[in-house]
This record gives C-alpha cells, sequence and structure tokens, in this order.
C-alpha cells in the first residue's frame, strides 16, 4: 500500500511556507535563482525543498547535472499550488470589497505608450482616485493586448486601456479617445527628401514597412494592404524605434511623434490619403470580482475622458 502524504489538514503556516519556497524555485527554474529572489541560501532551499518532498512523499522535481526539471507529478502540485494561492487572493478581494473604506491594489494596464495629452488625463485619473480612495494602491503597468486581456478575465488588473482589434467575450469596451494614424517615415528614409506627388503607389509598394503586429480595423487592413510589410512592432515606441531607423516605413499617431515633427526628424507621407482611425478603449470584466474598484475607475475614466 502507498504511503500517505502526512500533509496536515489544513495546511499550516509551516506547509504553505515550503509551497511559497516550491513555487519561487519553479518560476525561477531553479534553486540558485530562487535563492536571490529569497533571501536564503541555496542549501536551505535545498532542506526546505526535501521536507515538503517528504512530507508530500513525491519527487517534486529533478536537480543535477542535467538541469532544474519537475516531475509529472510536481507539474500537477504547481498547477494546484497556484489555484490555491489565487483563491487565497479572491479571499483577500473579497474581504476588501466588503469593507467601507476601498483597499489593497487597483491595478490598470497600458497595451501601449500614451502621449503627453493622454498621459495628462490619465494624470487626472490618478489624482481623483487618490482624493476619493487614499488608501488604495494604485499599479500602472504596460503589457501586451493578449496579457491584458488576460489579466482582465482572471481579475488581475481592474482597467485595460488598448485598442479593440477584436471584442472579447466577457469585456466591457469604452471608447476614450479617437485620432487618426498617419504614414511616416525618418530623415535618414530616401521617401524624406521627396515630395508626395514624387512618391508612387509603387514606391509605397515596394518599401520595407512595419505592420502594427494586430489584425486592426477594416480601414487599416485597406491601408496595410498597399505596403510591404516586412517587419512587426506592436507598441508605438518600438514601431517608432523601427521607423527611426531609416529602414522602414510605418503607421503612428501624429500625437506621438509631434515632437520629432517639429525637430525634421520625421516626415508623414501623404496624410489626405495614408491614414486610418485609431481609437483608445477603457476595457473592464463585464462581472469583475472586484466590482467596488472597476465601477470606482470607469466612473472616473468617464468623468476626465469625456468631452
Amino acid at each position: 500500500m502507498q504511503n500517505r502524504s502526512i500533509l496536515p489538514k489544513p495546511l499550516s503556516e509551516y506547509d504553505l511556507r515550503l509551497l511559497r519556497i516550491f513555487v519561487a524555485v519553479v518560476e525561477h527554474n531553479g534553486f540558485a535563482a530562487a535563492a536571490n529572489t529569497l533571501g536564503i541560501t541555496r542549501s536551505t532551499i535545498s532542506i526546505h525543498m526535501s521536507n515538503l518532498e517528504t512530507r508530500m512523499k513525491l519527487t517534486l522535481c529533478l536537480r543535477g547535472r542535467g538541469g532544474f526539471s519537475l516531475t509529472e507529478d510536481g507539474q500537477v502540485i504547481y498547477r494546484a499550488v497556484m489555484d490555491l494561492f489565487e483563491s487565497f487572493d479572491g479571499f483577500s478581494l473579497l474581504v476588501n470589497s466588503l469593507s467601507q473604506e476601498l483597499s489593497g491594489e487597483l491595478v490598470i494596464l497600458c497595451a501601449d505608450q500614451l502621449d503627453n495629452a493622454k498621459q495628462t488625463k490619465l494624470a487626472e485619473v490618478i489624482q481623483k482616485v487618490h482624493e476619493l480612495s487614499p488608501n488604495l494602491n494604485l499599479v500602472l503597468d504596460g503589457d501586451s493586448i493578449s496579457d491584458v486581456e488576460r489579466a482582465l478575465l482572471k481579475d488581475k488588473a481592474h482597467i485595460g486601456l488598448m485598442p479593440r482589434y477584436q471584442q472579447i467575450e466577457g469585456l466591457n469596451y469604452k471608447e476614450v479617445f479617437s485620432e487618426k494614424i498617419y504614414l511616416c517615415c525618418s530623415h535618414q528614409h530616401p521617401f524624406f527628401n521627396k515630395t508626395d506627388n514624387e512618391i508612387t503607389e509603387q514606391d509605397l509598394a515596394s518599401a520595407d514597412a512595419v505592420h502594427p503586429g494586430i489584425d486592426i480595423d477594416l480601414e487599416g487592413r485597406t491601408q496595410l494592404k498597399k505596403l510591404n510589410l516586412s517587419a512587426k512592432a506592436y507598441q508605438f515606441d518600438t514601431r517608432k524605434a523601427m521607423i527611426m531607423s531609416g529602414c522602414y516605413i510605418g503607421y503612428l499617431p501624429q500625437s506621438f511623434i509631434q515632437h520629432d515633427l517639429n525637430l525634421g526628424l520625421m516626415r508623414i507621407i501623404k496624410p489626405s490619403q495614408c491614414f486610418y482611425p485609431f481609437s483608445l478603449f477603457m476595457v473592464s470584466k463585464k462581472n469583475p470580482r472586484d466590482n467596488r474598484k472597476v465601477e470606482l475607475i470607469t466612473n472616473i475614466f468617464n468623468q476626465v475622458f469625456d468631452p
């Protein structure tokens, strides 16, 4: 008969500590890297891992000359532990939501860099949040569109700012800003010193161009089909860097490159023909776990961004 695990029911604080060390080891792919994060020695981690495996009567990981790897049992336990810790987070969110004063983290994720005008409005949003709920800890970060969507659906973020290139079931979308996005090149590109009339459709079709990396709307797709899309950049800043190299042309909002336009470092190509609309959306989960925080931040965004 197989020996049963000696993990107690319920789990003790010591068991939870061992599980947190296990998660750190997995996420850092080994004892040495985890030691730096945890602030304990590699030998101490080894002892804790051995204790955890002994208490579970399972081999969770393999370590040796072949490097670190999880066993099948280790992979199952890791997923279960992540679910466990996520349930702890959910409990904390629930308790916070029941208290009269909002507290804990309020997470806003941006899928792209914001120009000065949008940064100013976002600063006003942050100011109002701080005035209304000073105990909230604001977290403002950037991530890819897919990761922002995933974070919202998993209640890891409260609001996302991003273009709506697709509509995900379970998410709400509200447009907060719209502007035109133009085809441009840098001063190092052969097109820079040509007039718009001198740049033919054949010239545009043969020049290397940057794709924005997402399936944009019909007008945008129509414009992109005219170009030789030989590179890809999802964010405005990375796309701008590729365009500034002089090797590519690509689409960017005028507001994002206005300073470079003023300095003569970039130019817009055929502005009356080569453009498409770009809209920034405030995105939230339809039925968020932390509804009061989402309601607070969406109301403030509506106040600040609505004309």
